[in-house]
């Protein structure tokens, strides 16, 4: 049996949540690859509104295994919190939850560490969540972080003496008060405990033998193709791949496991923190995109820059993902609009005229390259089947699926479950 992967094109943001918890009945396991909790996977059903930042989105379907792989860096504080939250929906968590032991360890002073870098850095902030990713990564390439099988050993109170103290020399250098260190490792170690209680096990194994055993799998990313440590807009990226290429190394698989490859994307675009956004609006239609998307940070509460469809950038997100299908995430947010820009191309200062993602493309000045489409600038709450949409609306979808070549196989119309349209 292959593995499906399901990933985001843009800067994050794009709808996984939703769409996780949609295919979920078509899966036995949904399993997280990256990522920690600067992800915020947002699910609506029911009337009731989820943020989920650790835990995979398949949770709220019942028998369906939820797993959290290697490739994920985790906060046993921020997780305890996650599934405390959940006993209120009387839902079997510790009966379909399972936690790599080979997952890192989020640990207090990484939280410091990361507040520490980015004041450092005045001006040039990246625009961090702050949530201690970066500086857990950082120790995971060190080869000095802590995984969650670590909290299992007898030696483990050693093990996190010796790392803390790493982190408070960095910190000395940085001139970083530690006063809130004591109250963070009171939490932490609670959290810890809570832990000890938890599936804990070897996640590769586990995955590969439900795919011998002909069991579907999903793999679940965070954050965006756009924000990939080695393919996104370098600095201004997160800390891990977000590709169909990180599914493999985030759960042990080999590559010719993978199948199906889900791309997500919204019918704009938006951008949390610093980088490079060619298609951002600053204008009163900026605005109003914000607003209709209710585009602020699921894990920040930060507003969301806002902006028109960008072309190259997805086609280059499919391009290095290998998308199969695609999923449009959104299109509501353009009802109030009478007419729809896309970005075809990038100008450059020379007046030359470019379709990809070139290494110097956050370095230079690049404008975009219009076309504009007819919009549809009416209410889709209604529509529940694709050839119920309104013409301007399937001509927008034609229209995008000629130019990036891969079928657009659901469009969303609204934040519940329930407004998911297959087409």
């Amino acid at each position: 049996m292959k593995m499906d992967v399901l990933l985001g094109l843009q800067w994050g943001d794009e709808g996984k949540g939703k769409v996780v918890d949609y295919l979920a009945p078509k899966y036995n396991v949904v399993a997280r690859f990256q990522g920690g909790p600067n992800a915020g996977h947002t699910l609506e059903f029911d009337g009731i509104k989820h943020v989920l930042h650790q835990i995979p989105s398949g949770i709220f379907r019942e028998n369906l295994k939820n797993i959290i792989g290697n490739g994920v860096v985790l906060d046993p504080v921020v997780l305890k919190r996650e599934i405390e939250g959940l006993g209120k929906f009387n839902m079997s968590v510790n009966q379909n939850l399972f936690i790599s032991k080979k997952a890192t360890i989020i640990i207090p002073t990484h939280k410091l560490l990361d507040a520490a870098y980015e004041k450092s850095r005045g001006e040039n902030k990246i625009g961090s969540t702050l949530k201690g990713i970066g500086p857990t990564y950082q120790d995971k390439i060190g080869r000095v972080a802590l995984r969650v099988g670590d909290i299992l050993s007898p030696d483990f109170d050693k093990k996190y003496t010796e790392l803390v103290n790493k982190h408070k020399s960095v910190l000395g250098f940085y001139e970083y008060d530690l006063k809130d260190l004591p109250e963070l490792e009171k939490a932490f170690f609670d959290a810890v405990e809570f832990f000890r209680g938890l599936n804990l096990i070897d996640s590769e194994y586990e995955v590969n033998e439900e795919l011998s055993n002909g069991q579907r799998v999903l793999a679940e990313g965070a954050q965006g193709s756009l924000l990939d440590i080695d393919f996104g807009s370098y600095p201004f990226v997160t800390s891990s791949s977000t590709m169909t290429a990180g599914a493999c190394t985030g759960l042990g698989v080999a590559p010719s496991v993978i199948g199906e490859v889900f791309g997500i994307f919204k019918a704009y675009c938006t951008r949390v923190g610093s980088g490079p956004f060619p298609t951002e609006l600053f204008d009163e239609d900026g605005e109003r995109m914000r607003k209709e998307g209710n585009e602020f940070g699921s894990t920040t509460g930060r507003p969301r820059r806002c902006g028109w469809i960008d072309l190259p950038a997805l086609k280059y997100s499919i391009m290095i993902n290998g998308v199969t299908q695609l999923f449009m995430m959104k299109a509501d947010v353009l009802n109030i609009f009478e007419n729809i820009k896309v970005c075809t191309h990038y100008e450059l200062p020379d007046g030359s005229k470019i379709d990809k993602l070139s290494f110097e493309i956050s370095e230079i000045d690049a404008q975009p390259v219009y076309q504009t489409l007819k919009g549809w600038n009416c209410s889709l709450a209604e529509v529940n089947k694709y050839e119920d949409m309104p013409q301007e609306l399937k001509e927008y979808v034609s229209f995008l699926e000629k130019e990036l070549n891969v079928p657009i196989k659901m469009v969303s119309v609204g934040p519940d479950r329930t407004q998911t349209i297959m087409k």
